[in-house]
């Protein structure tokens, strides 16, 4: 197809529509109800195809959020981090953390010792004095489980008088437990674990106790369903596959800035628990290099890895590169065969530091200090491994001054080309040493960002409104990006990309949230010129969960229904109502017009299928009302029915939760092509034109 016929918008339409959405300005939504909303699709108007990166995920290890979501370890501290004592457990720091099991005595305090002279594994291993036929050792409550076999093992070393057990406990009658007993030797020996659960409880008890004479030590102990998938919950996994998320961003995040990959290698019971600093919590490490990579195999998800350029150096970006892709003749290559992967995983994209333009990130260097460590770590890794894509953290101007950068009183616009504008600084020191740079947004509900004092201020907005802000902020880092054009022209070859791999909005899983999430879909599918990549925060965020059960939540669910049924080639989409003017004026997080399509108060989008077979049209109407909408098809002709997915629940809170009825579900259906829609109020809706 001709370069005329390619879907273009420049800046002088966006404006044109700007100033027609003057004529619409103050204008509720429920305006536009009771009168039809027409738009024309040009199937002849295409743009460049959508990556299916744009369904993609993030996720870091924030307290236990990966290790209570797909991880199956049924206990906590595992490898005891925490010393052992009756005293109730600390509440976590941080707001992100949640309340973990604690290991307690069986017997009195003054049983149970750390040994800090001969530990298993990190600072220390609890030592267990016996007292005859006194049952002495450790136990944790609180632990989940369902009807079904469990496996483990217990690192352990005994005196010679010591008799062990484990006993694990899932009711308050005699019967409802099982004990297992434990060989053991003088030195450090594994032993293994088997149980079969008899009933559903969220209360078990785990008991190791030992009876005689001596004394006994604990180095780690391990519980998981038998029917753990490589150590990840059967569950949560099979959940994940089904949402078929496209790419994920691992293993952060602020996270990777102060952590040791090395760490997180090799056999599971002698990897070091660590405390990660940046969020306040003691990781144990079971989920490493190796588990997170077989874990985006196990789900079909292109993993993106991301490498600390905190604490770390060159040198440690080189050998992750080789353990993860180098061949086993080489020094880091033949560790992860001897860690029981022979082949290399293969990955593509790196990312190489995460946010290191901010003063949170633990290593924190000024721009011109760390565009040459970024040069030297791109090299590095590019001289054992030149096939691989490196992605750099991007620091755009309109995310440095609403919130990701750093703020300087009385100076809270960062402007272009400035020492505070990272992007510019990236693209002038390390031009070649990059594919594309990195993008983050999380704007704030109900707020607004005062570009005089670089503060927050609070707004109240129709629903309309609420759910659009997060394709604004996607719409002020397309405008940054036109900016970057213009000062560095080699961005217009269009091979240096961005991957906005970092968002969310409200952070619940709701229907209203979808309708947000859907339009900042729209949003992206517009600018396939260059946005190749999207991570939602937090991946883990399509389930909800306990620590033994899962659905798909709502906002899964919307994923989904984008991910397995829109098109892959954007078409034009106009219309006879123009989105309102901005409210406030442009900059910080305001664009210059409004981010959607000009079918206000819907959000319209189509896209034809890979084979140019059908077209498929995407409809978000964020208000409580049905709106009529009249689509023309112009360069296709279409069947006279065709195929619908609805998303749409009883009300904006609907959610899918653990426990409860699903409130938020894909309807399937059909239409009648020639006739004007009925959008449902509160809902996203696709709509499949087949070709004829």
């Amino acid at each position: 197809m001709s370069n005329k016929n390619k879907l273009t918008l420049s800046r002088r339409q966006a404006l044109t529509a700007a100033a027609m959405a003057g004529v619409f300005a103050g204008f509720p939504a429920v305006a536009q109800a009771g009168k039809t909303i027409s738009s024309t699709l040009n199937a002849g108007r295409e743009g460049p195809a959508i990556n299916p990166f744009i369904y993609g995920g993030f996720l870091e290890h924030i307290g236990d959020l990966i290790n209570h979501s797909l991880w199956s370890e049924v206990l906590d501290d595992r490898k005891f981090y925490h010393a052992i004592d009756s005293k109730p457990a600390p509440k976590p720091e941080g707001r992100r953390n949640r309340d973990s099991n604690k290991w307690v005595p069986v017997g009195p305090d003054s049983g149970v010792v750390m040994d800090r002279a001969a530990p298993w594994v990190g600072n220390h291993s609890p030592k267990i004095e016996l007292a005859g036929p006194e049952p002495r050792g450790i136990a944790q409550s609180g632990l989940s489980l369902l009807i079904k076999d469990y496996v483990g093992r217990i690192v352990i070393a005994a005196d010679a008088g010591a008799d062990i057990s484990a006993t694990l406990i899932w009711g308050s009658a005699p019967g409802d437990r099982q004990t297992v007993k434990i060989a053991a030797t003088q030195s450090w020996s594994k032993a293994p674990l088997r149980f079969s659960a008899k009933a559903e409880t969220k209360e078990a008890r785990l008991e190791i106790t030992g009876t005689g004479t001596g004394s006994f030590r604990i180095g780690a102990v391990s519980l998981m369903p038998a029917d753990n998938v490589r150590g990840f919950r059967a569950d949560t996994i099979a959940l994940m596959r089904e949402v078929d998320c496209k790419i994920l961003r691992v293993p952060g995040g602020n996270f990777i800035s102060s952590y040791d990959w090395k760490d997180t290698i090799g056999d599971p019971d002698k990897r070091p628990p660590v405390f990660d600093p940046v969020w306040s919590f003691a990781q144990p490490n079971d989920v490493g290099v190796d588990e997170l990579l077989q874990m985006c195999q196990l789900i079909n998800a292109e993993p993106s890895w991301a490498i600390s350029t905190g604490f770390d150096g060159p040198r440690s970006g080189a050998e992750q590169v080789e353990y993860v892709n180098g061949g086993t003749d080489t020094e880091w290559g033949g560790r992860r065969a001897a860690n029981g992967h022979p082949e290399p995983y293969k990955v593509k994209y790196w990312n190489i530091g995460n946010e290191m333009y901010g003063n949170w990130q633990m290593g924190h260097i000024p721009l011109k200090q760390y565009v040459i460590k970024h040069n030297m770590f791109a090299d590095a890794m590019r001289k054992v491994d030149p096939s691989i894509y490196i992605i750099a953290p991007g620091g755009f101007v309109d995310e440095m001054t609403t919130g990701q950068g750093i703020f300087v009183a009385g100076q809270p616009n960062v402007e272009f080309g400035s020492e505070r504008d990272w992007a510019n600084g990236m693209m002038t020191h390390a031009w070649g040493r990059f594919d594309a740079l990195a993008t983050h947004a999380y704007p704030p509900e109900n707020k607004k960002f005062d570009m005089a004092t670089g503060k927050l201020f609070d707004v109240q907005r129709p629903l309309v409104e609420w759910a659009r802000q997060p394709a604004n902020r996607v719409l002020t880092m397309v405008e940054c990006w036109e900016e970057y054009k213009r000062r560095h022209p080699s961005l217009n070859d269009g091979k240096v990309k961005v991957f906005f791999d970092e968002y969310a909005y409200s952070f619940r899983q709701t229907l209203k949230t979808c309708l947000a999430l859907g339009m900042c879909l729209h949003e992206f599918f517009r600018h396939t010129d260059f946005i190749d990549m999207a991570g939602y925060t937090m991946a883990t965020g399509w389930i909800d969960h306990d620590r033994t059960r899962s659905v798909i939540s709502a906002t899964g669910r919307m994923y989904q229904m984008y991910n397995q049924h829109f098109g892959t080639i954007p078409v034009e989409v106009t219309g006879n109502a123009p989105v309102p003017k901005p409210e406030f004026p442009a900059g910080g997080d305001q664009p210059r017009v409004n981010a959607g399509s000009a079918t206000y108060p819907l959000d319209v989008s189509a896209a034809l299928t890979a084979d140019r077979k059908a077209l498929i049209v995407a409809v978000v109407n964020a208000t409580d009302q049905a709106q009529s909408l009249q689509l023309n098809l112009e360069g296709f002709a279409a069947a006279k029915s065709g195929r619908t997915w609805k998303l749409t629940g009883a009300h904006l809170e609907a959610a899918n939760v653990v426990g409860k009825p699903p409130e938020v579900t894909i309807a399937e259906g059909r239409f009648t092509t020639g006739s004007a829609l009925k959008v449902a109020p509160i809902s996203i809706a696709l709509y499949e034109f087949a070709r004829v």
